[in-house]
């Protein structure tokens, strides 16, 4: 492996894992946050680049992945979460991070920079706003804990490319397959492969949406004016809206930009013009 495997302890006594990739050097570490029911290795190609000349940390929040699993749902909260990321920066000994987030990484991302700014030396969102437009909303809380199985990987990634082929018309093969792997795990005693999270995320993200499913975001955007930040767009994308957007870049002129064709909800961050954009902003930071 290219990377180093790591567990640090919550505030409430979870086991929460993370990877390192590279080393410890004088430019800014990488914190990559995954989305809602996605985990560390979404962004394995991404730090195995990045981590040329810096070190590249990469989560797994509570309820995902090699974490614990929280034996109460209610916690898998954004605030939460939030109380895990500033755990992890004093376990791993972190002044300040560029903060990568996909998704619900990048609300987290955006959140923190306003609780906790001095941490915070840039930010990436990748296909996430101020706003998640309803239709992709609706979408993301119709497969929230929802127990799909399936007896072998092929058959997963089969089914994957099914749901998903509208977000990544231009996906191979090997892609697809990469991406299964990284969203399923084998269930030794049942004998197929189930969601590599706890699926009680269901449970807890429907209750926070019919509690209070508009959380106004923009306060912490706005925050964001001082602050590096590199917006990342899927033209395909339908929790990302082009009207959003167009929003983000009237209320934070500052903010660099880049919409990625053939990519909706969420682009990998491997694409050659992300790429081009990433490494352009990261080594200016």
């Amino acid at each position: 492996m290219s990377y180093t495997e790591h567990y640090y302890q919550s505030n409430d006594g979870l086991n929460l894992y993370y990877r390192k990739y590279g080393k410890n050097t004088a430019r800014f570490p990488l914190v990559c946050l995954a989305g809602l029911t996605r985990n560390s290795e979404d962004f394995d190609e991404f730090a195995e680049y990045f981590s040329k000349d810096r070190a590249v940390y990469t989560l797994d929040y509570r309820g995902r992945g090699k974490s614990d699993y929280d034996p109460d749902y209610k916690n898998y909260n954004p605030q939460t979460y939030l109380g895990d990321i500033y755990a992890f920066l004093m376990a791993a000994d972190i002044e300040k991070a560029i903060f990568v987030g996909t998704s619900l990484g990048g609300i987290l991302s955006m959140a923190f920079a306003s609780l906790s700014p001095q941490h915070v030396a840039a930010i990436i969102l990748n296909d996430i706003g101020p706003e998640v437009s309803s239709g992709g909303g609706s979408r993301i809380a119709g497969y929230v804990g929802k127990d799909n199985r399936f007896k072998t990987i092929e058959a997963a990634t089969d089914a994957q490319r099914q749901l998903y082929t509208g977000a990544y018309p231009d996906l191979d093969e090997a892609a697809w397959r990469k991406t299964t792997e990284t969203g399923f795990v084998y269930d030794a005693t049942a004998g197929n492969y189930r969601p590599n999270y706890d699926l009680a995320l269901g449970k807890a993200f429907a209750e926070q949406m019919s509690d209070d499913p508009s959380v106004d975001l923009w306060p912490f955007f706005e925050a964001l004016n001082s602050v590096p930040l590199l917006a990342i767009r899927g033209a395909l994308s339908d929790v990302l809206s082009a009207e959003t957007f167009q929003k983000m870049q009237e209320a934070n002129p500052d903010m660099q930009v880049l919409t990625l064709e053939n990519r909706g909800h969420v682009p990998l961050l491997n694409e050659p013009p992300a790429m081009k954009e990433l490494i352009r902003f990261i080594n200016n930071v």
